[in-house]
């Protein structure tokens, strides 16, 4: 199967947040590209949710604006997930969102839809719930969601976790910190960093699974001589569907190359998202 970056395959539902997460308000914007100022409590932590039947840990915020905000490891996989935004299209299960943590420039960001369409997921959920965790201003722009067709700006002041977040990203075997993830906006939509293209694009095989459909996101290190090394998975949806693994593999052969635009030198950070999909009525069966 030929990798298709950011392009998307089948829209993925997850699992629903709890009732009690989900009771914040609709946004009710003063002014049509604008969200309210949110004041939330300096002083409390993220609510910490804990079922141990669906082996699941949420640490979520709502916002005066309409938006929750929420981090989720279940069962260990993790989850970044934005709640209460302007319905996407149905049959576009991804949507761009622009992100603006502290004194950061506004990057634009790709995100999954689920089955409601008010809900987004993070492609890259450990980085965003790191920059979560340390509080702080937030803008969140979403393109084409205030009501007369301007982007839609979410001007948030979070507080930090100190605990809650934490103890979301260990359930998941997450590290707290991660010097990749200063890289990250410099990734554009595509995948790749300005002045990078595919010499040799990953190429990869849909593994052995029962599954219809799903995605990976992984992101490498591409070196001097254009191989890609240090890769790992950012995201996976269905969790443990071998589509992660099988993007994984299609890493060893791809190559990058520079273009004449490249601002840096290699070694740089580039990501690609993967997706799967094949014929329901030609689903097969996963080997041992």
């Amino acid at each position: 199967m030929r990798v298709t970056t950011f392009l998307a395959a089948a829209a993925l539902a997850v699992a629903a947040l709890p009732a009690q997460a989900q009771q914040t308000a609709q946004a009710a914007a003063p002014a049509p590209a604008a969200a309210p100022a949110a004041q939330p409590d300096s002083e409390a932590d993220w609510t910490l949710l804990r079922d141990e039947r669906k082996k699941s840990l949420i640490a979520f915020i709502p916002v005066t604006t309409g938006l929750m905000l929420a981090v989720r490891c279940m069962d260990g996989a993790l989850d970044g997930v934005i709640t209460g935004l302007p319905a996407h299209p149905r049959g576009r299960p991804t949507r761009p969102l622009g992100l603006a943590f502290g004194t950061e420039r506004m990057h634009q960001t790709s995100w999954s839809v689920t089955t409601d369409p008010t809900v987004a997921i993070s492609d890259y959920p450990a980085s965003f719930a790191r920059s979560l965790k340390r509080g702080g201003a937030l803008k969140i722009m979403v393109p084409g969601g205030a009501p007369d067709g301007r982007n839609l700006i979410h001007d948030l002041t979070l507080p930090g976790s100190t605990s809650a977040i934490e103890q979301t990203l260990a359930a998941c075997g997450r590290p707290l910190e991660d010097p990749r993830d200063d890289l990250l906006p410099d990734i554009e939509e595509g995948g790749l960093p300005l002045g990078l293209i595919w010499a040799k694009e990953p190429r990869i095989a849909y593994p052995n699974t029962f599954l219809a459909a799903g995605y990976a996101v992984v992101s490498c290190v591409a070196q001097t001589d254009g191989s890609l090394e240090q890769c790992q998975l950012e995201a996976e949806q269905p969790p443990r569907s071998r589509f992660g693994n099988a993007a994984l593999r299609a890493t060893r052969e791809a190559r990058i190359d520079v273009t004449d635009q490249a601002p840096g030198a290699l070694p740089r950070m580039i990501a690609f998202r993967a997706n799967f999909t094949t014929d329901p009525n030609q689903v097969r069966r996963p080997r041992d």
